[in-house]
Order: structure tokens, then C-alpha cells, then sequence
């Protein structure tokens, strides 16, 4: 007869009911946190694709067409102790901030009036219909005329590519919000700005945080190809200007580390301030992102 203390009953309990579910808690090994952490694989698959622009640049051996990463990095490295990229990159971002705040200013407006009236929603379903699908770039032509050399014309173009996407996920989103959350703020009395906030906002949140994601993605592309054109008018501009400029006195390493720098930024916004908001927001309160 085996001798000993005998096992407290819940802890047999327990032991019967994990092998029942295949549920066994085991500590994570290191490499298994390490995968887990998605800044990491992220991190990975961004070394992977530095090997092979390195691999491939290194095969095709001519500096015109494609520098090597290593060359891409130098360059970056200098323009950034020189000032230089630090003071396009700002003027960039200074525009694109004013294009993007004026956007969702009139996606909120022109969403508002959607939730309101019949006709404020015929009036979205329409203008997004015609207008969402036309390139905000294409408008720069009359920008200019209309706006003159300026940043005027610029923040024009941005203001198209912001507006559509966020007021149209807006509205979708709005209009998915169940009935009996609907139901839950009319019975507490809540009307007009009250309702939109405490109800129609953090229910409809995920669809709101896509549109300004997109609005954000449409926003920085247009902001550069704007530049692209604008700076060769006014001679003047941002990391588009950088860019052109570079371009026609064969810099091209300096090329490169134009569009380096510009998926920096959008890496940086992705990954600090989106992700920042998701996890305050629609995470924490269970919702899918």
C-alpha cells in the first residue's frame, strides 16, 4: 500500500479536468514569448526585406537604377545630421496636418447632416459616389488655379482624399450600431450631440478608427505626389520636393532616402499612434480592430 499524503480532492479534480479539455498550463519558452510579441515579427519580416533590397541591389551592381540598402542607410544618416530630411519632413507634416484636421472637420459635419436628414444622407450617398473614386492628385491642376502657388492648393487636394473615406466609414459605421443599443440611449433620455457621443461614437469606434486610418493612407500619398509637382512650380516643398530635386542631379541614394524616410513616417503613425488608440479604445472595450 503506497504511503504518503493523499492529494487534496479539488486539486484531483482539476488535474482530471485539464486532461479532459487538453487544457495544461505550461510556461512559455523564451522563444515562444518572443513569437508572441507581434513588434517583434514585425521587426523580422522587416529585416528580411532589407536582406533581400541589399541582396538584389548587390546583384544588379549599378547605383542608378537601385543603391543598396547600406548605401540607402548612409544617406539617410547624413541628410538627417545635416538638418536637411528633419526640415522637409516637417514642412510635409505641417501641411499634411492642416489637410487632415480640415477633412475630418467636414467628414463630421457632412456625416452629422447624414445621421439628421433624409436629405444630408442622400446628399453623402451621392457626393461619395461621384467623388471618393476621383483622385485627390488629379484636382491639383485646378487647385492651382483656383488657389494659387501656395499651400492653399495642396491642402485642397488633401482635404478630398481625407473627406470621402472617413465619412463614408463613419455613416456605415452609424448605421451598423445595433437597434438596442439605439434603444438603451433613447431610454435614458439621451438627444442630439449626447446621443452621437455616448452611443453612436464608442459603438460605431472600429468603423470611425478604419476611416482614419484610410483618410491617413490616402492623406500622405496625395501629400507627396502633390509635392512632387508642386515643388517644381514653386521650387519649394517637402520630402516630394526632396525627392524630384534629388532625382534630377542623380542622387540617387538621396532618392531612395526620400521614400525611406516617407515609410518611416507612415511605419511610426501606423504603429505609435493608431495602435496606441486601438488599444485604448476598441480593444479595451472588446471590440474587434
Amino acid at each position: 500500500m503506497a504511503s504518503g499524503p493523499m492529494p487534496r480532492e479539488e486539486y484531483v479534480r482539476d488535474q482530471v479536468q485539464e486532461h479532459q479539455f487538453g487544457v495544461v498550463n505550461k510556461p512559455l519558452t523564451t522563444w515562444e514569448r518572443i513569437y508572441g510579441n507581434g513588434l517583434v515579427r514585425k521587426a523580422a519580416i522587416l529585416v528580411v526585406l532589407a536582406a533581400i533590397w541589399q541582396a538584389y541591389a548587390m546583384y544588379l551592381d549599378n547605383a542608378l537604377v537601385m543603391p543598396t540598402f547600406l548605401d540607402t542607410v548612409k544617406a539617410f544618416v547624413q541628410r538627417i545630421e545635416s538638418g536637411e530630411l528633419l526640415r522637409k519632413s516637417w514642412v510635409s507634416l505641417k501641411v499634411l496636418l492642416q489637410g487632415y484636421a480640415l477633412g475630418l472637420v467636414l467628414a463630421f459635419f457632412v456625416t452629422m447632416l447624414a445621421m439628421a436628414t433624409r436629405i444630408g444622407n442622400d446628399l453623402l450617398e451621392t457626393l461619395t459616389a461621384m467623388l471618393n473614386p476621383l483622385p485627390a492628385i488629379a484636382l491639383l491642376p485646378l487647385a492651382l488655379i483656383w488657389f494659387g502657388l501656395g499651400s492653399a492648393s495642396i491642402i485642397f487636394v488633401l482635404v478630398h482624399a481625407v473627406l470621402w473615406p472617413v465619412a463614408l466609414n463613419t455613416h456605415s459605421g452609424f448605421l451598423g450600431v445595433s437597434p438596442t443599443l439605439r434603444m438603451v440611449g433613447r431610454n435614458y433620455g439621451l438627444t442630439g450631440f449626447g446621443y452621437i457621443g455616448k452611443i453612436l461614437v464608442p459603438a460605431a469606434f472600429p468603423s470611425i478608427l478604419s476611416g482614419l486610418k484610410i483618410g491617413w493612407a490616402f492623406a500622405w500619398r496625395t501629400l507627396i505626389a502633390a509635392e512632387l509637382v508642386f515643388g517644381t512650380t514653386s521650387g519649394s516643398g517637402g520630402l516630394g520636393w526632396f525627392i524630384y530635386e534629388n532625382k534630377n542631379v542623380l542622387d540617387i541614394p538621396a532618392v531612395f532616402a526620400g521614400l525611406f524616410t516617407v515609410i518611416l513616417i507612415g511605419l511610426l503613425v501606423e504603429n505609435l499612434i493608431f495602435r496606441t488608440i486601438a488599444q485604448r479604445t476598441v480593444r479595451r472595450w472588446g471590440m474587434h480592430s
